[in-house]
């Protein structure tokens, strides 16, 4: 059973001020004309102005990044080809006043990195799992072979709607709680932080304490197999949509010896 996640889109609003115009009555003089208004001078936007201040991007040798991308946070390598760090971010939710429309403010890109990330990594283990260890046991209430297609793309249309509900439920519940974390901690909401871990309050299952050096570099660690695993099961997903067949069947058939491998051992000296 396999599944992947929809994300979550930003939006922003604006507001105008209304001022009602004055009015004057006079008696056999003639009204002045309005004075005309100055002409608005308006500069370059904050996004040609942070392309026009770009650097060498590390990620991407023979490209530039914005100077929104500064190197100041962790991870940062100057990889944003399509200047998402340029324009502004809108609110998302109520609550979350102080961390909108500012531009250069890379929290909420890290917090939909760090999600995504993590869901990928889940869908990685999701496609190689059931052909390495097997899968779940059917029934007949779900079909014998309801959980026995290694193809990940034939087997979510192939289990139990049921089964498909639980996964999203338990996937709204997280999402709801993870909510809520932002609108309680506001502008000091670190991107990513589930309360899971290390420090006070937190449930931490394994005993984690890392000294500030460490834990910095556990981050670091994260956020590279979040890229790699998004990356990764998008080939998961090609390959299995070209072959139409399971990630560990292919694997499998690969180091197999096709049968012209035994013919051709004759013709060749024992120990070859």
């Amino acid at each position: 059973m396999k599944f992947a996640v929809a994300s979550t889109l930003a939006f922003a609003g604006s507001a105008a001020a209304f001022s009602n115009p004055s009015m004057t009555f006079s008696f056999g003089k003639k009204k002045a004309a309005p004075k005309a208004a100055a002409p608005k001078i308006s500069g370059a936007s904050p996004s040609a102005e942070a392309w026009a201040n770009a650097g060498p991007s590390q990620a991407l040798p023979f490209a530039t990044a914005p100077a929104t991308l500064d190197g100041s946070m962790l991870g940062d390598v100057g990889f944003d080809p399509l200047g998402f760090s340029t324009v502004p971010v809108g609110p998302w939710f109520t609550g979350g006043e102080g961390r909108n429309g500012q531009i250069g403010n890379l929290a909420w890109y890290r917090e939909a990195e760090l999600i995504h990330g993590r869901i990928a990594q889940v869908a990685v283990v999701g496609f190689l799992a059931p052909g390495l260890f097997g899968t779940l046991p059917g029934n007949e209430w779900t079909g014998v072979d309801a959980y026995s297609n290694l193809n990940p793309l034939e087997a979510f249309s192939q289990v139990p709607g049921l089964a498909i509900l639980q996964i999203f439920l338990f996937m709204t519940y997280l999402e709801i709680r993870r909510i809520n974390i932002i609108k309680e901690e506001g502008e000091s909401y670190q991107p990513g932080d589930l309360r899971i871990g290390q420090g006070e309050g937190r449930w931490n299952p394994f005993g984690l304490e890392y000294d500030e050096e460490a834990y910095a570099e556990k981050q670091l660690q994260e956020l590279k197999h979040c890229r790699l695993a998004m990356i990764g099961v998008f080939g998961l997903w090609a390959q299995a949509q070209a072959s139409g067949v399971g990630v560990t069947e292919q694997i499998g058939a690969a180091l197999t010896s096709p049968d012209y491998y035994s013919k051709a051992g004759y013709f060749l000296p024992e120990g070859i």
